[in-house]
């Protein structure tokens, strides 16, 4: 036990140490945060007022367009083809015409522009045009708009958990949510660490140092050391990334939502006071939301959906299955790296690996839509699906009874998979210049000794 602790302390201060481990651990978060903010910043600086002409030959639209931040409707008394003669020199950015017709000829807009038109310019335009449509047909009907939008009804449901004869409030939403990042930062974790543990039990073959280090310690301690000398790392650098993250992010948030309320009231009162009753309202509310696009007073709602979660029980089976899954795979992926002498050799057996981690993320696609159903509960008491798939599902609420049997299955299957890759990792750990097949790894673990 003595050297087995030794190696995990010598894989964890080798790692951590380093000045890579120390850069992409501050810089990672750092750099996504700057991707989306400058994506984010160069959408809303870029996004000018946009000049648009509106020819209404059967006169319904004058000032019935409203106008936003992004776009400026004037409605010129001049042809058509005045218009189109006149429209480089106007400097507009596109050019609308309604017929006469347009009650009857429902395809008769045209859109003319220097390039090609904006798909948001062309649904505000047809958006626009159809509800003015509506009221005029409701008008004739002796239907008015805001009797119509009276009857209109938004329900809101509330889910509740029953359980023990108790009630207890639910967030599909949040649950949904959670339950997707924990397994995608286990999927994440499996493939980078688990390469990691691989990639150092290839460096140390090559290098002969592992012949030294055998002879002080046996093959299974050194694979278990790596292992779990690695895993401590990624948990060390996973719980920064979060922690860094978090703050990245609240703070760019705050940011970027006061520039994106800035730009929203860019609107002038000028322009909100040509607009009809109602697209002023709508204008304004959507200037009050700011740059989340969140109303203010559903942040609460947010918070609150959040603490329906048993989140002690998220935090805890996330540590475990997280540990327990990267276990599993990274004791296989020590393996590979014991047989071969180089990458080009891995790619045979890295495929029968990664099958089950790729499998389990696509199969928690549909676990997130029947998290109860029997796909859900069999993938999440399949050792090499477990990890992914039971994360998916805890939010949503698991039986106690299925969440002991997946860990204890989980357990066992990390068991079997460090036994089987002890095995291969004896003998392929010593073994130079011959190429092993799978029919050589499984002589390997039949050998006496």
């Amino acid at each position: 036990m003595k050297n087995i602790l030794l190696i995990i302390q010598r894989e964890y201060l080798t790692r951590v140490k380093k000045k890579s481990f120390i850069v992409m651990t501050i810089l990672g978060p750092l750099l996504m945060g700057l991707m989306y903010g400058f994506i984010i910043w160069a959408a809303i600086s870029s996004t000018d007022q946009k000049q648009i002409d509106v020819i209404d030959e059967s006169g319904l639209f004058i000032n019935k367009i409203p106008a936003s931040a992004e776009y400026v409707f004037n409605f010129p008394n001049i042809s058509l083809e005045q218009a189109k003669s006149n429209f480089k020199e106007s400097k507009r950015d596109a050019l609308v015409y309604i017929p006469a017709d347009i009650l009857d000829n429902k395809n008769g807009v045209k859109i003319f522009a220097d390039s090609g038109v904006p798909l948001e310019l062309q649904n505000k335009i047809e958006g626009s045009i159809e509800r003015e449509i509506e009221n005029i047909k409701l008008t004739e009907a002796g239907i008015t708009r805001s009797l119509l939008e009276s009857a209109k009804i938004n329900i809101g449901s509330e889910t509740i958990n029953l359980k023990e004869g108790g009630e207890k409030k639910s967030s599909s939403a949040a649950a949904t949510i959670i339950g997707f990042v924990c397994a995608f930062l286990i999927y994440m974790s499996v493939f980078i660490y688990g390469a990691q543990v691989m990639r150092g039990v290839m460096e140390e073959k090559t290098s002969r140092i592992v012949e030294v280090i055998i002879s002080s310690v046996k093959p299974f301690q050194l694979m278990i050391g790596k292992i779990v000398g690695v895993g401590l790392v990624g948990l060390t650098q996973f719980t920064l990334w979060i922690l860094l993250t978090l703050g990245i992010f609240s703070i760019g948030g705050s940011i970027l939502g006061s520039k994106l309320m800035d730009s929203q009231s860019s609107l002038s009162q000028a322009q909100m006071s040509n607009l009809p009753p109602e697209a002023r309202e709508l204008a304004q509310q959507q200037m009050q939301q700011g740059g989340s696009g969140i109303p203010t007073e559903m942040m609460p709602d947010i918070f609150s959906a959040a603490a329906t979660l048993p989140i002690a029980t998220i935090i805890i089976c996330f540590l475990f299955y997280f540990l327990g899954g990267y276990l599993l795979y990274s004791a296989l992926f020590g393996a590979v790296g014991s047989a071969v002498d180089g990458d080009t050799d891995t790619q045979q057996f890295m495929l029968p690996i990664t099958i089950p981690i790729i499998a389990s993320f696509i199969i928690a696609q549909f676990v997130m839509r029947d998290p109860n159903g029997s796909l859900a509960f069999w993938a999440s008491m399949i050792p090499f699906t477990s990890p992914i798939i039971m994360m998916v599902r805890i939010p949503f609420g698991v039986p106690v009874w299925q969440l002991v049997l997946s860990i204890s299955l989980l357990i066992g299957g990390f068991i079997f998979t460090t036994w089987l890759a002890a095995r291969i990792y004896r003998i392929g750990i010593l073994m130079y210049g011959k190429k092993a097949s799978w029919k050589e790894l499984s002589k390997w673990v039949f050998y006496k000794g």
